[in-house]
């Protein structure tokens, strides 16, 4: 635990996908809530068909799903849901002349039904 889902717009061409969740895998790590870093699980999903708003105007997101095992604090969630937007703004140069959204989301899954197993 934790599971990461990256979506983002087909647009964003120049977005370097695994260093994106590389670097969001690390801050994870580094928020001390985790165990081994071998539980954070992450995956991107480029998005070919979507509509921001109603302008025909060049527009662009990155949306961040964070699955977590229920039982952290508010507070917890919130510095979790932080460190990954800001990490998110510095992955690399945006384009000037798309507005870009950013937006992470924190989901608790229910600790008594999660099951898992690690083999190798």
């Amino acid at each position: 635990m934790p599971h990461l889902h990256l979506e983002y717009t087909a647009n964003l061409t120049d977005l370097a996908v695994e260093k994106t969740l590389l670097r969001l895998n690390n801050v994870l790590m580094a928020s001390g809530q985790f165990g081994s870093e071998f539980d954070i699980k992450s995956r991107a999903l480029k998005v070919e068909s979507f509509q921001v708003g109603t302008s025909l105007s060049p527009r662009a997101f990155i949306a961040v799903k964070l699955s977590l095992l229920s039982g952290r604090s508010p507070q917890v969630k919130k510095q979790l849901s932080e460190s990954l937007l800001a990490a998110l703004q510095d992955v690399g140069e945006w384009p000037a002349d798309m507005q870009v959204q950013l937006s992470v989301q924190l989901v608790d899954m229910d600790r008594e039904s999660y099951s898992k197993v690690a083999i190798g």
